[in-house]
């Protein structure tokens, strides 16, 4: 062999040798030694022994101070003295130096390893609370509460008013962040990112609060006019907006008991039937008529399911209500002038129509002196007219003409077989209750008249 390949060889033999007690000696110095980049609480023990390393942890901590951050930027400090920090030696340290990869250490180099030991950190809880407590963010003029996003009317639409973050900090979560990073030796801890500021519970994002504005923007886009003649009712966003409920699962619908009252409160004002009513009679007096069928009077049960359905779909429009009973005029004044008037004094009849009287007879009424025959007074609805009639009535003449029912029974008629009207004959030969008058004059009536006029009988 060679000079040169001998000197060769004994050149690696010794390089290895060398590496190999370079290696030993490295597993050997980390066994008490932290490896290079160990950071404990925060500070570098990188090279230290356990006993360097708590003596840099007891020394710092007597000078560490933590940079709190608060919301838009703001920032304040707590002293290890506020919060009546200090370093206790625990087994800890020499804990994780005996868990290293010493036997990695020459990959060690360019590491950062992190380690955090709160055990070994002592503290003053009062201290520690009163420290947080006297924080500027803490105080209550620096606390805005959260609120959280909601709907309100706006500019003729519902809109989302956006949540408010404020600026209130939850004092439990506040202590609890602030000292766990304390006791990790952490030079600085951000509130926000910690979770500390109290939170909107409803965002304007919420998906039920998007749904629910598109809800009430739906339901209230509606306008419905009723239309009583010489008077409007309307229902629009001022009106259904306090009609809005929430069902069970959270959805915005129309509270049934709210379009019930409504529709009830129209008809107390608009309905007519039983009405006492002010009249005044084809001679001049003002009297005072009460009872009778004729008139206004809303089917509630059916508006209040026409109304739902109109304002759930979006209908627009102006209508009248579905009425139980109607009458021939829906002026506030609902006799209106064509009706017919018949005095049971005078024992008389005239027909206005459109405030002409174009039939005017001497009449004979219901018979006062017999029980049950007498002709009620009141304001009554007249029928469907027939022509040929077989008036009811025990014994009497009953093939009229021309018949005119009226209060459910009763009826305005000709009567074939009479040729003296009005006078007193009705104290003695009076009807059952019918009203019965010359055939020329029923015949006038009888061509004109419409179903609902109104028929107005007084004493």
């Amino acid at each position: 062999m060679s000079t040169w390949k001998k000197i060769l060889i004994s050149l690696i033999i010794l390089l290895f040798l060398l590496t190999a007690g370079a290696y030993g000696y490295g597993v050997y110095y980390f066994t008490s030694h932290f490896l290079p980049g160990s950071m404990v609480n925060g500070f570098n023990c990188s090279y230290m022994t356990v006993e360097e390393s708590e003596k840099l942890l007891d020394e710092r901590i007597g000078a560490y101070v933590l940079a709190v951050e608060t919301r838009n930027n703001g920032q304040e400090s707590i002293s290890a003295q506020d919060a009546g920090l200090s370093y206790k030696s625990d087994g800890s340290v020499n804990q994780l130096v005996k868990e290293q990869q010493r036997f990695r250490w020459f990959l060690a180099f360019n590491q950062h390893q992190d380690y955090e030991i709160p055990s070994s950190i002592q503290y003053d809880e009062q201290k520690e609370e009163t420290a947080v407590a006297a924080l500027k963010c803490m105080q209550p003029e620096n606390s805005t509460e959260p609120s959280d996003a909601y709907i309100a009317e706006k500019d003729d639409k519902f809109v989302i008013i956006p949540e408010v973050e404020g600026a209130a900090l939850d004092p439990e979560k506040t202590c609890q962040v602030i000292l766990d990073a304390m006791l990790t030796g952490k030079v600085a801890v951000n509130l926000e990112e910690g979770g500390c500021y109290k939170q909107p519970s409803v965002y304007q994002n919420d998906e039920m609060l998007v749904k629910n504005c598109e809800q009430i923007n739906k339901l209230t886009d509606v306008v419905i006019t009723y239309d009583f003649d010489d008077r409007t009712e309307t229902v629009d966003r001022e009106t259904i907006k306090n009609w809005l409920k929430k069902d069970k699962k959270g959805n915005y619908t129309l509270d049934k008991k709210q379009v019930t009252a409504y529709v009830k409160g129209l008809s107390e004002k608009y309905d007519t039937v039983g009405n006492s009513r002010i009249f005044h009679t084809y001679d001049g007096q003002e009297i005072t008529v009460e009872g009778g069928n004729y008139g206004w009077q809303i089917d509630q049960e059916a508006e209040v399911k026409a109304l739902t359905g109109l304002i759930k779909e979006g209908k627009t429009q102006v209508r009248e209500p579905e009425y139980a009973h109607e009458g021939l005029s829906r002026k506030t004044n609902d006799i209106g002038y064509t009706y017919i008037e018949i005095s049971l004094t005078a024992q008389r009849m005239v027909y206005y129509k459109d405030g002409v009287p174009t039939a005017d007879a001497q009449i004979l009424t219901g018979n006062p002196n017999v029980p049950n025959c007498s002709t009620p007074v009141g304001c009554y609805s007249t029928g469907e007219k027939i022509s040929g009639y077989t008036v009811p009535g025990e014994d009497y003449p009953g093939s009229v003409n021309y018949w005119i029912p009226f209060g459910g029974g009763l009826g305005i008629n000709d009567a074939p077989w009479r040729t003296e009207f009005g006078g007193q004959i009705y104290d003695f030969e009076g009807t059952h209750g019918c009203i019965c008058a010359p055939a020329d004059q029923v015949q006038i009536i009888y061509s004109a008249v419409e179903k609902n006029t109104p028929v107005i009988i007084y004493g």
